[in-house]
């Protein structure tokens, strides 16, 4: 968005002025969206819409009221919370440190990586540090220490970041194998992810060719049961596995006409993943351990009295990962964001202690919390979140006195731009799509788009804040999205 301060200021301006919506108008623009609700493609789902001014006047109202599955349209209050009550320059901070002693250049004891939150390291986002620029800071660290040789482990550890479940406790068991069932931990690494290279066979039926690619992870034990899928079908492969053991079965199909493509799933040992990653770079530039990585599921972290630490490497900013939140619906980003508001305003970052962080947040930013929101998680991914159009508007339009506002609507991606709105709004004009500011949310039978319309730059016009939620909607998306991209 071109001179992002100079409009959102104006939207700011925007929820004190006096623009005018005529009677009429906002009884057509009802109707129609009434039209649209009522219609063959929605007309047995459950819908909610509403639209209303910056100062209040309500545009449309389709069943405002009902709570519904928001999906990733949770992300909205995810960011906007954490921008509000932590700042867009707070960083997580991962520690290098180590225990025992160092005699001409061995060190005699273990080496740790401590995590502090970030979901960065090594991930493939382009907000992201190069894994190899990662590493080579740590092991400056390492020879500025003295140490040349470690006769010992290198251990990776979450500390006490985050305590409880990695996943929130509602997540679905076929959801928390995949990419984006993968829980945020203190200590994070490729985004908690495991890629495979798959390819199928010469014809259903037949086995698929599957093998783990990226990062290495020697001690775990991969199970396949999964064929080739008819033409057509897909690719409809999930992992199940749990932190409970180091195995992990693969099931499904993967359709004969798909072309070969890199499969990713959750791995729920990132603390070792990272540490044997990271210990393998140390040996292939000459320091060499005398033990295998390790995490401290199975060795105790000592007392920090007891750890020397040598050094820290910092995250991206948080106003550059709420940005890649939203653009990208990334779960794990949106689910570290939610736990470190327990983690930073209740002492813990359990999921108990981040729901009460989250609701505070909200009542210092001014929403009533009274009605219209049953919050469960950061991401969305729980089926047990229920808001309301009208909470998401109610939510948005007390988020514009927040400091964070404009940090909060620079993270909202335009139709037609990058992320998961590329393929909104084709064949409406740039201009338009570019003061529209939404974050989208879809899962089976849910599809929602929340946000802003921001005012024409120059224009008395009123800040639009809206809210479309859609669930139990059978329909394909190319029938859907138009309808959606219409309203």
């Amino acid at each position: 968005m071109k001179n992002i301060s100079a409009i959102i200021a104006i939207a700011i301006l925007a929820i004190s002025s006096t623009g005018v919506i005529y009677a009429q108008e906002t009884e057509t623009i009802q109707q129609k969206a009434e039209a649209i609700a009522n219609g063959d493609v929605f007309g047995q789902a459950v819908i909610g819409i509403c639209a209303r001014t910056g100062n209040g006047q309500t545009i449309i109202d389709v069943d405002a009221d009902n709570m519904l599955l928001p999906a990733s349209n949770m992300k909205l209050i995810s960011t906007g919370a954490a921008l509000h009550a932590l700042g867009g320059d707070y960083r997580y901070k991962t520690t290098i440190g180590y225990d025992g002693n160092i005699i001409e250049g061995v060190l005699i004891g273990d080496l740790y990586i401590i995590g502090g939150g970030d979901p960065t390291i090594a991930s493939k986002d382009s907000i992201a540090a190069p894994v190899q620029n990662t590493f080579a800071r740590w092991e400056r660290m390492i020879r500025d220490a003295g140490i040349s040789e470690i006769d010992g482990r290198v251990i990776g550890t979450s500390g006490d970041f985050f305590k409880g479940m990695t996943e929130e406790a509602t997540w679905l068991w076929n959801d928390i194998g995949t990419y984006y069932g993968a829980g945020a931990t203190g200590l994070m690494f490729y985004e908690n992810m495991q890629s495979f290279e798959v390819s199928a066979g010469a014809e259903p039926g037949a086995d698929i060719s599957i093998a783990p690619s990226y990062p290495e992870t020697p001690w775990m034990e991969f199970r396949y049961e999964c064929s080739t899928g008819k033409a057509g079908t897909g690719d409809q492969l999930y992992m199940y596995t749990s932190d409970l053991a180091p195995v992990a079965e693969v099931r499904g199909t993967f359709a004969v006409d798909r072309k070969p493509k890199r499969v990713d799933c959750s791995n729920k040992f990132p603390e070792l993943t990272c540490s044997h990653n990271f210990k393998k770079w140390l040996e292939e530039h000459g320091i060499s351990c005398s033990q295998e990585a390790s995490d401290t599921r199975l060795n105790r972290l000592p007392e920090p009295e007891n750890i020397t630490i040598i050094g820290s490497t910092e995250s991206p900013s948080l106003r550059r990962i709420a940005f890649e939140t939203n653009h990208a619906s990334n779960n794990l980003y949106a689910e570290t964001l939610f736990r470190t508001l327990g983690k930073e305003l209740k002492t813990e970052g359990s999921y108990d202690s981040s729901y009460v962080a989250v609701r505070n947040v909200l009542k210092d930013i001014g929403v009533d919390l009274s009605r219209g929101q049953k919050i469960q998680d950061g991401s969305g991914l729980s089926r047990q979140n229920l808001i309301s159009p009208d909470f998401f508007c109610r939510y948005l339009e007390a988020i514009m006195t927040s400091p964070c506002f404009e940090d909060f609507v620079e993270s909202l991606p335009s139709p037609g731009g990058t992320g998961t709105l590329a393929l909104n709004m084709k064949n409406y004009p740039a201009e338009t799509k570019a003061r529209i500011k939404v974050k989208s949310g879809s899962m089976s039978g849910v599809r929602c788009y929340s946000g802003y319309i921001i005012p024409r730059e120059g224009c008395k016009e009123e800040t639009i804040i809206f809210s479309i939620m859609v669930n139990n909607c059978t329909a394909p998306t190319w029938r859907v999205r138009p309808l959606m991209d219409k309203i």
